[in-house]
């Protein structure tokens, strides 16, 4: 995984696989397939792992950055994944840069999905069953694709769109550098139904929503409950936790309110400060 920094690599494409959050997450119930009936507003910041790709004489993926060490099978993993997926032309070599950390509620590897079938879309166009595709992959993978606000049901891949009224807010994200695997924590739901998402624009879904799976990741990692305690402190018009966990996300009217907020965090917190797309 030792590779040169993407800015030294004459690649062909670029693209930033943008951070995913889930402004509101209410879980409704559990599906007999095992799957969960949900409902969750999706938005991304304008940053995230950065992706290269450049012809190659076979496919083959790099990974480097600082949480390139989380992903334990790099060369099989959803990017890889992703790129067998989709009809490309001649063989890519692709370099990700790893800068999110893994396990962590941000859709990270669906985001980098969502990147590979980007740099197809711009390279080649994507096949009409693209989504299925997509869906196949993770249940966030055809959001990610997409990279903006929009509404998921079913289990994240019924997607709908909705009035981004949030477009450039000043959003800090948050992670006690603890993983947090998907699986437990909606293992540890309740299993109690309250109540649909509610209706409107981002902002409106965003203030009323809640995100069902808080009280379940506090129970793994405590630490979570600190992290949106301290950004609820903070200034921030709204923290909640994202996805499943641990990272949580705070929102605030300026740049200058969020980067404030960021400098008074613990050190050994992770932190990415960006905007809504």
């Amino acid at each position: 995984m030792d590779q040169p920094a993407l800015t030294g690599r004459a690649a062909t494409m670029r693209e930033t696989a943008y951070a995913k959050i889930n402004l509101a997450l209410h879980i409704r119930r559990q599906r007999e397939d095992g799957y969960h009936e949900l409902e969750t507003l999706f938005a991304f910041i304008d940053a995230g792992d950065e992706m290269a790709a450049e012809p190659a004489d076979a496919d083959c993926l790099h990974v480097m950055g600082e949480f390139a060490t989380g992903l334990s099978d790099p060369f099989g993993n959803i990017v890889a994944k992703a790129l067998n997926s989709l009809p490309h032309g001649k063989d890519w070599a692709v370099t990700l840069e790893k800068r999110l950390p893994v396990a962590a509620g941000l859709g990270g590897g669906s985001a980098d999905a969502g990147a590979v079938f980007r740099m197809v879309e711009r390279a080649h166009g994507l096949p009409d069953d693209w989504h299925e595709r997509a869906a196949k992959l993770g249940a966030d993978v055809p959001a990610c694709v997409l990279s903006e606000a929009c509404i998921g049901r079913g289990t994240g891949t019924e997607l709908e769109p909705v009035v981004n009224d949030l477009a450039g807010t000043a959003v800090l994200l948050v992670n006690p550098r603890i993983p947090l695997a998907t699986g437990p924590v909606f293992k540890g739901w309740d299993g109690i139904d309250r109540g649909p998402m509610p209706s409107g624009d981002l902002r409106t879904i965003a203030r009323e929503g809640r995100n069902d799976l808080e009280p379940s990741a506090i129970q793994l990692v405590p630490q979570i409950a600190d992290v949106i305690a301290a950004l609820q402190a903070s200034g921030a018009w709204l923290a909640r936790m994202s996805g499943s966990g641990a990272t949580c996300f705070a929102l605030y009217d300026t740049g200058e309110a969020r980067d404030a907020a960021a400098d008074a965090l613990p050190p050994a917190w992770w932190r990415l400060a960006g905007n809504l797309r």
